[in-house]
């Protein structure tokens, strides 16, 4: 049994894993805006409620640059108090068991490849769609996250006049006054306006894909987050900018999959025990 952790801006969610099943799961608010010290303490109270004799170790992903040997967590993204936290050294010494860390996104990846739609591919990019754009990346069965778990950093990708975040993130809808959550309850009610919105996302992904075939090549690309709720309403407009991509053969070839797993984050974190 493993302890998987996915640390949001404004929860922190957490599950007994094994053998890809959540046996218990809990979640608490991030307290994002106290103390580095008083998150720490709040994450340490939450792992003492569901820790047990069986757990062999702790995975945990956290939204921001990771030095992922070491489990420093740099800058958290809406955690202002997190600059640098020693986050695997902290937590071995209050739980003596091993502590992994790594990047959100690489935990999706990591989640995907062992327990949800990547399963059946060597090669894949999992990308989140969300409050930013982000992504992490397997290759030949391998979680691959560069130097400093930076590699999949895809949002920050120049795009247009700004970057691929700006464009296929949850800044698309608060340009437009307008949470992802209300743009897809009004599309479904036939409204025109919504329903050119997620067509417009649509064509912004559809160029993102597009970059990940010109970068990485994979088999599958698997979309998360979020936005990819709305799915019904951006793949065909997706899959038509997509398929303007210049070589015909790898398009043939890459599969464009939709996660399916509503934890698939916990497994991926609990994942990194392995």
């Amino acid at each position: 049994m493993r302890i998987g952790i996915d640390i949001g801006g404004t929860k922190v969610r957490m599950g007994v894993v094994d053998g890809g099943v959540i046996y218990r799961k809990i979640e608490a608010p991030t307290k994002a805006h106290e103390s580095e010290e008083i998150i720490l303490e709040n994450l340490c109270d939450m792992i003492r409620k569901i820790k047990n004799s069986n757990i062999k170790g702790i995975g945990i992903g956290v939204p921001s640059v990771v030095d992922a040997e070491q489990g420093i967590v740099y800058n958290a993204v809406n955690i202002p108090a997190w600059k640098k936290v020693y986050l695997k050294d902290i937590l071995e010494r209050e739980f003596r068991l091993p502590v992994f860390v790594n990047n959100e996104s690489n935990c999706f990846a990591f989640g995907e490849r062992y327990y949800g739609e990547g399963t059946s591919h060597r090669h894949i990019v999992c990308v989140t769609l969300g409050t930013g754009v982000g992504a992490g990346i397997i290759i030949n069965n391998e979680l691959y996250y560069g130097n400093n778990t930076g590699a999949g950093e895809i949002g920050s990708l120049p795009y247009l006049d700004a970057d691929y975040e700006y464009y296929c993130s949850r800044k698309l809808f608060d340009r437009n006054n307008v949470t992802g959550r209300d743009a897809l309850n009004l599309a479904l009610t036939g409204n025109a306006n919504m329903l050119a919105l997620w067509d417009e996302l649509g064509g912004h992904i559809g160029n993102l894909i597009k970059a990940i075939l010109f970068t990485y090549d994979p088999q599958a690309i698997i979309l998360g987050g979020g936005l990819s709720a709305g799915y019904q309403l951006f793949y065909k407009k997706m899959f038509e900018v997509a398929g303007t991509f210049p070589y015909p053969e790898t398009l043939k070839r890459v599969r464009v999959l939709l996660s399916k797993k509503e934890d698939i984050n916990l497994l991926g974190a609990a994942a990194l025990v392995l």
